[in-house]
This record gives structure tokens, sequence and C-alpha cells, in this order.
């Protein structure tokens, strides 16, 4: 079997993986939502790439420990750690309360995930939840000398770690001389809070007790304390959408450098965006594509789901109608073709060979996806191709065994006629059969011909 390699954002080349506690499973911690609102169609890509990651880890013979977190407070509207919290923002606009909000979001992404088909995480954690883990984490910070008090709250100071912003490759002299926003009382442009205290005056639905005063944490030190939490301090594998590395990211491996002297995860992994034309994507437009929206348009969810499987995690990829239309015809071939098979019978070790090959350098799906193609076209036995397909829906999750053709009453005219053509084919009158065709054509239905035999659809 090939080894599993994958491109870590860190050392930015592809890496051979191998866990760090083979015993133990891998340590997967991915970024969850901050439900303020619905997840959009590219928040929804990044947890199509983790749930492949997981899938390809899984096929590798690895049991997976995922978490992920939810973040429910703490997430402010600028990543300079300015503004509102999105949270608060959000009771406003819905006249929700905070916590009723956090719960209707939250529901609201699970349902999305069932529908594409991800497998849940073996730990939701929510950063409400684990307050005094992430306190308990800022007061070692304050205790090894790496924090700040201003008047708005706890900072870590950046300044203090010599590698700092590595991750992303960040100039860090350069953001000081092009710095263009108001930093406040931060002492330098990368420094970020750990800690914010609610403003004299403020009615705030979510604020707490801490050493310093009361507020509510910075959305970084969630992740670095919830993952120290179910993870260790040192685990195997870190994701997230690539918008996480330069800030996110970067400031979860400066606070648990400071604190624990590890970068937090052996590998960085990172899903890029999905691009659009003229369709809106940022939530705070107020419109933007969810799922629900492709669903009001009759596609189901596993097209969108085939519709990524297109593209590689770390390219770009295009949204159009045309190309999710493309995905929708592309899949249903899929589905025609392995219910036309049958039963199941053993796996092709060749194609499977192949598919993993390509999955396991760095989840080359694309290529694996084309492999599939090839044995759907190929002249292996129907049986071990259905077998064969099955495994790769392992990966795919597009619950290929699970479908069945949509029951169509044919009228008995139309069936009469798709008699006589079959009995014009056996008899070679093929000018024949291609006139009763078009009969059948013309009462609205046609006739799709394979190797299996022949099918009637509505036109």
């Amino acid at each position: 079997m090939a080894s599993l390699r994958l491109f870590d954002t860190y050392e930015r080349r592809i890496r051979e993986f191998e866990p760090l506690h083979p015993d133990q499973g891998v340590g997967l911690y991915a970024c969850g939502p901050t439900v303020y609102n619905f997840a959009h169609l590219g928040n929804l890509r990044t947890y199509l790439f983790e749930d492949l990651l997981r899938r390809t880890l899984e096929m590798a013979g690895y049991r997976v420990n995922h978490v992920m977190n939810v973040t429910d407070v703490g997430h402010l509207t600028s990543d300079a750690d300015t503004g509102e919290d999105k949270m608060e923002v959000g009771a406003r606009r819905t006249g929700m309360s905070a916590w009723e909000l956090a719960e209707f979001y939250a529901d609201a992404f699970r349902e999305d995930l069932v529908r594409l088909n991800v497998k849940p995480p073996s730990v939701w954690c929510k950063a409400t939840d684990h307050i005094r883990d992430q306190i308990e984490f800022i007061e070692d910070l304050e205790a090894k000398g790496y924090t700040y008090r201003t008047s708005d709250g706890v900072y870590f100071n950046s300044r203090k770690l010599n590698n700092y912003g590595y991750l992303a490759r960040l100039d860090v002299e350069g953001l000081k001389a092009g710095a263009r926003v108001d930093q406040g009382e931060r002492q330098f442009v990368t420094d970020f809070a750990l800690w914010k205290f609610s403003a004299p005056g403020e009615s705030r639905q979510m604020e707490w007790d801490s050493p310093w005063g009361v507020g509510f944490p910075g959305w970084h030190i969630e992740c670095s304390a919830m993952s120290a939490r179910y993870l260790g301090d040192f685990f195997d594998i870190h994701c997230g959408g690539k918008d996480h590395i330069p800030i996110h990211h970067t400031n979860e491996i400066a606070q648990t450098e400071a604190s624990r002297g590890t970068r937090l995860a052996n590998f960085w992994l990172h899903g890029y965006f999905l691009e659009l034309g003229d369709e809106k994507m940022a939530k705070s437009s107020g419109e933007f594509l969810r799922l629900e929206t492709i669903m009001e348009r009759d596609y189901h969810p596993l097209v969108y789901r085939y519709f990524c499987l297109q593209a590689h995690y770390r390219s770009e990829l295009a949204f159009s109608w045309e190309g999710l239309t493309s995905a929708q015809t592309a899949l249903q071939r899929l589905y025609e073709a392995a219910y036309s098979w049958g039963a199941p019978s053993e796996v092709s070790d060749d194609y499977l060979a192949r598919f993993q090959g390509h999955l396991y350098e760095d989840l080359n799906i694309p290529r694996a996806l084309a492999v599939a193609w090839e044995l759907i076209r190929s002249d292996e036995d129907p049986a071990v191709k259905k077998a064969t397909l099955l495994v790769f829906d392992d990966i795919f999750g597009l619950d290929i065994d699970q479908w069945r053709p949509t029951e169509v009453s044919i009228p008995v005219e139309v069936e009469q006629l798709v008699a006589a053509r079959e009995a014009a084919r056996a008899d070679r009158q093929w000018q024949r059969a291609d006139e009763l065709r078009e009969e059948v054509r013309a009462l609205g239905y046609v006739i799709e011909d394979s190797r299996e035999g022949s099918v009637i659809k509505p036109a």
C-alpha cells in the first residue's frame, strides 16, 4: 500500500504522514463555524475537504479522533480585535438572544453536514463551555511574561516570539511600516486580544468574571485551549480554510509556542476558496449562497459534494450554475451505471491500487475520480466494477449503493413501441428501430441503450 503524503503549510512541502502516537490514533482538529449566521457554500467546501481527509485517514487504516470547535463567543467583526462580537450583532439582527442564536445556527450547520454526508466529529466543543480552560491558558501566558493589559483587554505580546508569523511567512517589519489601521492601545500591529473587557455601561449577553475583570475571551485562544484539552499540546493535524493562515492559525501557534513550547500540530492543512462570479458569498452582505439555495433549484446536496470532488483541495474552485448542472449530470450517470451492475463481487486490486495511489498523494481526488470513471467505462465484469466503486465511495461519500431510480409510470402505448423497437433491432431492421425511437420521443419519452439493456425515461 502506498504511504500517505500530505502538504504541510507550516513547512510548505509534501511530507510523509505518520501519526505521533499510533496506539492512540490520529488527532485531528478542525476550526468549526462561528454560529452567527448560516454557513455559505464556500464555508462548506472547507468541511468537505476535511471530511475527505478524515475518510482517507480511515481508509489508510487509522482511527481518527476528530475534534471540531463551535465559536459561539469572542469572534469580533474585525480581525484587528475591533468592532462588536459577531454573536451580539447577530442577536440584534434576528431578535433572538445570543444563546438562542448560537443554538439555532449550530443546528443548521449540523444539518448541512448531514445533507452533504460529512461525518460528524468525535467531539463538538463550544467556546462558551470552555471559558475556564481559556482563562487558565491566558493565566499561564501571563505568568510567562507574554501578555500586557490595556483599557479594553489583555493582549498577547507577539514581539516576544522570534518566529511569530512563520506559518504565513509574514513580513512582520513590513506590516509595521505599512500599518494603516488604528492599533488602539496595542503595542504592535500583530498583537492580539486574549481577553476583552466588557465596556463600561455595555449590556452584553455573554460575559464572565476573570482575574482581569468581567469580559469574554478573544477568538484565537479558544482553539489553543480546546485542542489542548482534547488532543494534547502537540497533535497530528490541524485544518481550516486558507483564510485562517495569516491571523487565526498564526495566533493559535503563537499562543501555544509561548505556553506549551510546541507549534500545536505536526501538520497544518488548509482548504482553498470557492470563487464566484456575480454570486454573493460573504455573510456580511446579508444575501449569500447557502446549501438551501441550490436545493431550492432542485439540486441534491450531494451534487455539490460531487462538484467539489472535481478540484484539488489546494486549488481555487470556480462556482457556476452551469458547472453544478454538469456535476448533476455526471453524478446521475454514475448512479445509473452502478445500479445497472447488480450485486457486487470482489474488488479489483489494480483499480484500487491506482485509486489509492492518487488519493494518498496529498488527497488528489480529481485523479482518483478519473480512475473511477475509467473503471466505469472499462470491460471489467460488472460485479467487480460495482464492488470496486463501492470501496471508492468510502471516500467519495456519494451514497452510491443507496441510490434507486425514480419510479416512472410508462404508458402502455410507449411500452408497446419499445417492445416493437427491440424486435426490430433483433431482426436488424435499423431504420424501423430508429423510426420507433422517434415515435417514443414524440410521446415525451427517450430510450437510452446500454450493453445491459434499454432504459425508458421521461424526455
